[in-house]
């Protein structure tokens, strides 16, 4: 069976992030992508030049004339940007209700540029976040969901995961490859309890699009893997390579991206 996957989120011409980081690595990873476009992102290697939001009206046509039509077996939740196509979202996430949600809580992009408008920090949190199944946050991310500072020992990256969770998340995937230890540490938070995941860090300024690939691959995985744990896993494999591999491509004269197809293409 090939399962169909969708992504909410906005554009990256440069393709290295968003929709078009998601798509490629549903198709690396063997599912059937389909994407509703919630902002237009003027972005390259070097950065976000400008934004252009989707009318939340739009957003939920967009959703409802998919989900009436097509069998979705997971959703990934990228960029939002405003309060109002929040809300949409997660009006459709309860009245449709897919089998499996991972939410990317987008805030900012690699560059430092803003991706969610600070008012609607509130409504992703409390609207959206108990709706999905699984949240990603980054350390930066998590840090301002939470109103406290960044952490920057890998040993606090448990509290924190069980606080996000306090906040209303039924699972937690901490993210901190931000931190500067040797290995990349992720700290997984599911009903089972909480687990350190680690993998090698890869030496390579090409990271565009890391938390877009990670997410995209859970919810790719997720269909097909026992429980959220062999899904989280066996994503952060398939990013450990993307960017072992990134080298490979020679993409913009700033963080260029991973390489979704490393699997896939011959070099």
């Amino acid at each position: 069976m090939i399962f169909n996957v969708l992504t909410i989120a906005g554009t990256d011409p440069s393709g290295g992030a968003g929709i078009q980081a998601d798509l490629k690595t549903f198709s690396a990873l063997g599912v059937y992508g389909m994407s509703v476009v919630t902002a237009l992102v003027a972005q390259t290697t070097t950065g976000v030049h400008e934004v252009m939001d989707v009318p939340a009206e739009f957003v939920t046509t967009q959703l409802e004339v998919l989900l009436a039509d097509v069998r979705v077996d997971a959703v990934k939740i990228g960029m939002l940007a405003n309060t109002d196509v929040i809300r949409a979202v997660a009006d459709c996430l309860h009245r449709y209700r897919p089998a499996y949600v991972v939410l990317d809580p987008v805030m900012v992009a690699k560059s430092g540029d803003i991706l969610l408008q600070p008012a609607a920090v509130e409504g992703l949190v409390g609207e959206l976040m108990p709706a999905v199944d699984l949240v990603t946050p980054n350390l930066d991310e998590a840090a301002v969901m939470l109103g406290e500072p960044v952490v920057t020992a890998a040993r606090d990256l448990p509290g924190q995961a069980e606080r996000v969770a306090a906040l209303g998340a039924k699972r937690v995937l901490l993210k901190g490859g931000h931190l500067a230890d040797a290995e990349s540490i992720d700290v997984l938070l599911t009903e089972e309890g909480v687990e350190v995941l680690r993998a090698p860090r890869i030496a390579t300024d090409n990271d565009h699009g890391t938390g877009c690939t990670l997410s995209a691959a859970i919810a790719a995985l997720r269909p097909s893997s026992q429980d959220w744990r062999h899904a989280v896993v066996e994503a952060k494999d398939y990013l450990t390579g993307a960017l072992a591999a990134a080298d490979q491509l020679d993409v913009g004269r700033g963080h260029g991206p991973v390489h979704h197809f490393y699997r896939l293409w011959v070099s």
